[in-house]
Order: structure tokens, then C-alpha cells, then sequence
């Protein structure tokens, strides 16, 4: 005569729950890597062409002939680009010589908060472009920085900062014309162009006080170093 099995002990079922859930946590894990593995290649494609477009705005494409997102260096925290934390700058070369430096910068004092930047500025101090990035201004008033939102189409106020550097427009202007300045602003909204002008003066200013480390950088990889 058979013997009737036991009932399986609290311990057995605690130990086979714990299996199955091991089990399912593993293959589940698995799936997850499979997946992120066969789409990292198509969204690290689509940052890189994100970074290229935002980076093509103020940068032409006649300046450089290296792989951007290639050539890099890290820039610590600096109070003169008005950021906190380490941030990159995009190194561009014709030819293998020092053609431009692409880079952020903040302006911490709009009207509604820190405004982003990015800037690009050859190896000759000339400003080859600015954009906004990021930015809380009033819609309709001082989001015109920003040449989507900028009803003038045709010569966007962001604009006025292209070909100009620190020997072409001296300290005492690098304002708006209200103040006695050499940039234009819309009346009634004078207090974001203030900070965007005074962000990039800064900014040049940076890159012009650490021309040599910057460039020289740009002109051999191998050499890294900190910036003031």
C-alpha cells in the first residue's frame, strides 16, 4: 500500500516561491538588456544627429573638417560661462589646424531665470554664432531672443552677434543701445537682451583668457588641461 506524500512544508514553498521569482527576475533582466542592446545603436544615431543640428546653427560647415562629437574636451565649472557644473566643448579643425570652439554658456540673470546658450567662436576671437537653447522668458516679449519665437524672420535679434568680437566692439558696448550699447532690443523688453549680452561678452572674454590652452588643445588631442 502507498504511502500518502506529505504536504510540502512552509519552507519548501517559501524556497520554490523564491526560484520562480529568481527565475522570472533573470529572464525578465535579460529582455531588458536584449532590448537596450539592439536599440542603443539607433538612439545614440539620433543624439548625434540632434547635437550636429543644434551645433550646425552656429557653427558653418565650411569651418571644420574633423568629427565633432569626436574631438572634445570636458570645461570645468566656470563663473565666467555662468556654469556650475563641467560641461563640453566641440573642438573643430580645417585641415587639421584650430578653426573654431563650440561651447555652452549660461546667463543666470534673465527676466524669469538662467537662459542657456550655446556659442561658437573661432580660433581668431569672431564670434561665428549664438544660440538659445533653453530658456522660461515671457512669450510674446523677451522670448525673441530665441530666433524661432523671433517675428523678425529675416534678421533675427540673435543674429547680431555673428562676425563680432572683443577688438571689434569694445567693453563700455556690449549693451543695448539703451544703455548706450551697441545692440538693439525691443522696447519694453530690455531686461533678457541685457543678460544674453552680458553672458556672451563673458564668454568671449573666457575664451580670449585662455586662447593658447584652448586651441593648443584643439591643434594636439593628447594635451588636456584645466581653463581659469
Amino acid at each position: 500500500m502507498t504511502r500518502p506524500k506529505a504536504p510540502p512544508t512552509a519552507a519548501t514553498m517559501a524556497v520554490r516561491t523564491a526560484l520562480i521569482l529568481a527565475i522570472f527576475v533573470v529572464a525578465f533582466s535579460g529582455l531588458l538588456v536584449a532590448a537596450f542592446l539592439s536599440t542603443r545603436e539607433a538612439i545614440d544615431a539620433a543624439t548625434a544627429t540632434e547635437k550636429m543640428k543644434l551645433i550646425g546653427e552656429v557653427l558653418p560647415p565650411g569651418v571644420y573638417d574633423n568629427d565633432l562629437l569626436r574631438d572634445s574636451l570636458s570645461l570645468p565649472p566656470s563663473a565666467a560661462l555662468g556654469n556650475d557644473e563641467e560641461t563640453t566643448a566641440y573642438l573643430a579643425r580645417k585641415a587639421g589646424k584650430a578653426s573654431a570652439l563650440v561651447f555652452e554658456a549660461v546667463a543666470p540673470d534673465g527676466y524669469s531665470g538662467r537662459i542657456r546658450l550655446l556659442l561658437a567662436v573661432a580660433a581668431d576671437g569672431t564670434l561665428l554664432g549664438v544660440r538659445v537653447t533653453q530658456h522660461k522668458e515671457t512669450p510674446g516679449l523677451g522670448d525673441y531672443i530665441d530666433p524661432r519665437k523671433d517675428r523678425n524672420k529675416e534678421h533675427p535679434w540673435i543674429r547680431q552677434f555673428d562676425g563680432l568680437s572683443l577688438a571689434a566692439v569694445n567693453d563700455r558696448e556690449w549693451r543695448v543701445k539703451k544703455d548706450g550699447g551697441h545692440f538693439d532690443s525691443v522696447a519694453g523688453a530690455t531686461v533678457t537682451p541685457r543678460a544674453v549680452i552680458k553672458a556672451v561678452h563673458k564668454a568671449l572674454q573666457y575664451v580670449e583668457a585662455n586662447r593658447q590652452r584652448l586651441f593648443a588643445e584643439a591643434a594636439s588631442p593628447e594635451s588636456r588641461g584645466g581653463e581659469q
